[in-house]
């Protein structure tokens, strides 16, 4: 949403500079129309993208990233935004109720990962693991398992392969809920330090 309004924000601020340009040119200067187009044209999509850049150069600031470092995190929270799709799409084809509690927090922990990324993009690295294998493994292991229970014929075989995979995917959870506690146990931690202080301030009082 807030990129969405800063893009809105852009457009606006070119839009005014590219009119307030033509206008000026064509009868402020008497210039050919043709020729105030042009240079309102330019003058616009300056202004368009020096904000676009002003605005990255700050977030990239604020997050102590290179350009680079941004690039690779943009580039793996568009393929985690995928691979969560698959992931919720299979967890909806999973008609057993005894499932569907643990299945809705393990998107809810995912998704947490995912949104607290896209805001601070420098938690990346902390849980790298979790972009390029915690995440993936989740998918295959979700979309093995519906496969497997869509099946109509139930063999011993089959379903010793759902109970096994079932307990793969628990074990799968686990270690996504402790990519999540990693990514925010410096908030844990300070916020257990501000608590610390506040009681010795009140017990002073």
């Amino acid at each position: 949403m807030k990129a969405l309004l800063m893009f809105l924000l852009r457009l606006f601020t070119a839009g005014v500079t590219t009119v307030t340009i033509l206008l000026s040119s064509y009868f402020g200067f008497d210039q050919s129309f043709l020729f105030s187009s042009f240079i309102a044209v330019l003058g616009g999509g300056a202004v368009f993208y020096s904000m676009k850049y002003g605005t990255q150069s700050q977030l990239l600031r604020r997050n102590g990233l290179t350009k680079r470092e941004y690039k690779i995190v943009q580039q793996n929270l568009k393929e985690a935004k995928e691979k969560i799709q698959r992931l919720q799409k299979s967890f909806f084809q999973i008609q057993n109720l005894a499932n569907a509690k643990q299945n809705f927090e393990t998107l809810r922990v995912v998704n947490k990962i995912y949104h607290v990324t896209k805001k601070e993009p420098r938690r990346f690295f902390l849980v790298e693991d979790f972009y390029f294998s915690h995440l993936d493994s989740m998918v295959e292991l979700a979309e093995k398992y519906t496969f497997l229970a869509s099946q109509p014929a139930k063999t011993i075989e089959l379903t010793r392969s759902l109970h096994e995979t079932r307990n793969t995917m628990n074990d799968m959870v686990k270690i996504i809920e402790q990519d999540l506690h990693k990514m925010i146990e410096g908030d844990i931690n300070n916020l257990n330090f501000e608590i610390d202080v506040a009681k010795k301030f009140i017990d002073k009082k």
